[in-house]
């Protein structure tokens, strides 16, 4: 990874910190995004003092577009390329949050601030050299079901649905993403982590996060594990020209059949870009 540049986003804690620190120890210049200006600086320097890489830090709540759209101006004005996108930021709520753009947190976080964030970030993508987005999904897409009827679960929530679609949208997202950038030297994939031991869901767990996580943990994957899958689409030789693929302990893995589904992914895509639209 000498001389390429990654960009992790959510990248001060869990996997996303274990991503970069990993793909930095092979040479990589990272640039990660937090929401907490201390959590950043703190994961920057220890990536520093582990490898010895150069780390950008950009702050951004990815939950508001504004400020994804902040943030992609910022990383225009830095960094000169990315070569590696990974679209690592998510998160899980028991209860149904609205963000400041009106939109139910899970589905805005987990994809539509991916989506944004892609799109405006191609054109740097496409200065790489053959650059690569992957995409953290997650076995849960296997449950999901994209509700185009409410997207935004106004009608009935449950923290578990919203997430279980807002995983099948990033499959899909990236699987039409790979289709829409055939030919163009850049490649999408999506990765399932594995059930790894982190603070996700912490902020506002529901029955599972707060009983069976603490009894799980010990055989749970640790962030290091967790993030082998990122490293290994975002790195690996072999795959410089492999697209629309996912993966799960680094290897090729068959998703869900909706995640399959072309006409969901076109629906949605179309159905995402209204509602980033600015």
């Amino acid at each position: 990874m000498t001389g390429r540049t990654v960009l992790v986003t959510g990248g001060t804690g869990g996997i996303g910190r274990a991503t970069a620190l990993g793909l930095a120890g092979m040479g990589a210049s990272v640039a990660i995004t937090g929401r907490d200006a201390t959590r950043a600086e703190d994961a920057a320097s220890e990536i520093r003092a582990a490898t010895g890489a150069q780390v950008e830090v950009f702050l951004a709540d990815h939950s508001s577009q504004v400020a994804v759209r902040r943030l992609a101006n910022e990383m225009q004005k830095r960094l000169t390329r990315v070569d590696v996108l990974v679209n690592n930021v998510g998160g899980y709520w028991n209860t149904r949050h609205v963000t400041v753009d009106g939109l139910e947190r899970t589905f805005a976080v987990n994809h539509l601030a991916a989506f944004l964030l892609t799109d405006l970030l191609l054109a740097l993508l496409q200065q790489g050299d053959h650059a690569r987005v992957v995409t953290v999904a997650s076995h849960a897409h296997s449950q999901g079901r994209i509700d185009f009827d409410d997207l935004q679960s106004e009608h009935a929530y449950s923290g578990a649905r919203a997430y279980n679609q807002s995983k099948l949208a990033s499959v899909l997202f990236s699987y039409e993403l790979a289709r829409r950038l055939q030919g163009s030297g850049v490649t999408s994939n999506a990765v399932h982590p594995g059930v790894v031991s982190t603070a996700f869901g912490g902020e506002d767990p529901g029955r599972t996060q707060r009983v069976l996580v603490p009894i799980l943990r010990p055989f749970m994957k640790s962030p290091q594990r967790g993030a082998a899958t990122s490293i290994h689409v975002a790195s690996a030789p072999q795959l410089q020209d492999v697209t629309g693929c996912y993966f799960t302990n680094s290897q090729p893995h068959k998703s869900s059949r909706r995640s399959h589904d072309h006409g969901a992914a076109s629906k949605l895509w179309h159905v995402s870009a209204d509602l980033v639209s600015s």
